[in-house]
């Protein structure tokens, strides 16, 4: 899938991380940062290891890694992979690691040099809590005291790009503009009886109509009682 509008600018994130260690990404949700920045670095000549890309959900990590092997046209756990706290799907030939954010703070405290680690996708990092920036100060540190040649991209929708570029040293930030589809709004006439338009689909109708309806009025709740003194009972 070439036409997603990530594409417009993968040619500018790539030139950006050839010559910077650090970029910040911007795109609207459905652009394809998720599933098409990854695989397009696995192609540059400093990529000669693997590319860990993070996810704040398990159930998010999973499915990223579901499309990018789709895409590929592979199954999970060849070329891509993903390692969540209850599951994890990967071998010796997988480049591109999808994970947990808390697994991979453990995986840095655990190696903070990264060995074999290219480059750090950050994803949806405006959804910010503990594991996520302990990650990003964790990867910072590393990059400037063990590994200069370690890629750390920082990606989001809805991002304060300027403030994430001041603090990975200046990086580039490259913004995608997406796609905006026509919308069309249609306001039909209501039936008589009905709430819904006269022209709404059959299932809506359907819907509408098999919904009861609550006759009369709801039953008053009993005063509340005191508890009468000296009383061995809650109530």
């Amino acid at each position: 899938m070439s036409n997603l509008p990530i594409h417009a600018v993968l040619p500018d994130l790539l030139s950006a991380l050839r010559a910077r260690s650090s970029a910040v990404l911007i795109a609207p949700p459905g652009a394809g940062k998720t599933t098409a920045v990854a695989p397009a670095l696995l192609a540059e000549s400093w990529c000669t290891g693997s590319v860990i890309v993070l996810s704040p959900r398990r159930v998010a990590a999973r499915a990223a890694a579901e499309r990018m092997a789709e895409l590929m046209g592979e199954p999970v756990g060849q070329t891509i992979g993903y390692l969540t706290r209850l599951d994890s799907k990967r071998s010796a030939k997988t480049r591109v690691l999808v994970m947990t954010e808390a697994i991979f703070v453990s995986t840095l405290l655990n190696d903070p040099e990264l060995a074999g680690v290219s480059a750090v996708l950050f994803d949806e990092a405006h959804e910010r809590h503990l594991d996520s920036d302990l990650g990003l100060a964790l990867a910072i540190e590393s990059q400037a005291v063990l590994r200069e040649d370690l890629r750390l991209v920082v990606m989001s929708a809805t991002l304060d790009g300027a403030r994430f570029a001041s603090l990975l040293g200046e990086a580039p930030v490259i913004e995608s503009e997406g796609k905006a589809w026509p919308l069309t709004v249609r306001i039909g006439r209501a039936a008589a009886g009905s709430a819904r338009p006269a022209d709404a689909g059959p299932a809506v109708r359907a819907s509408a109509q098999s919904r009861p309806r609550r006759e009369g009025k709801r039953a008053r709740r009993p005063p509340h009682r005191a508890k009468p003194p000296g009383s061995r009972w809650p109530w």
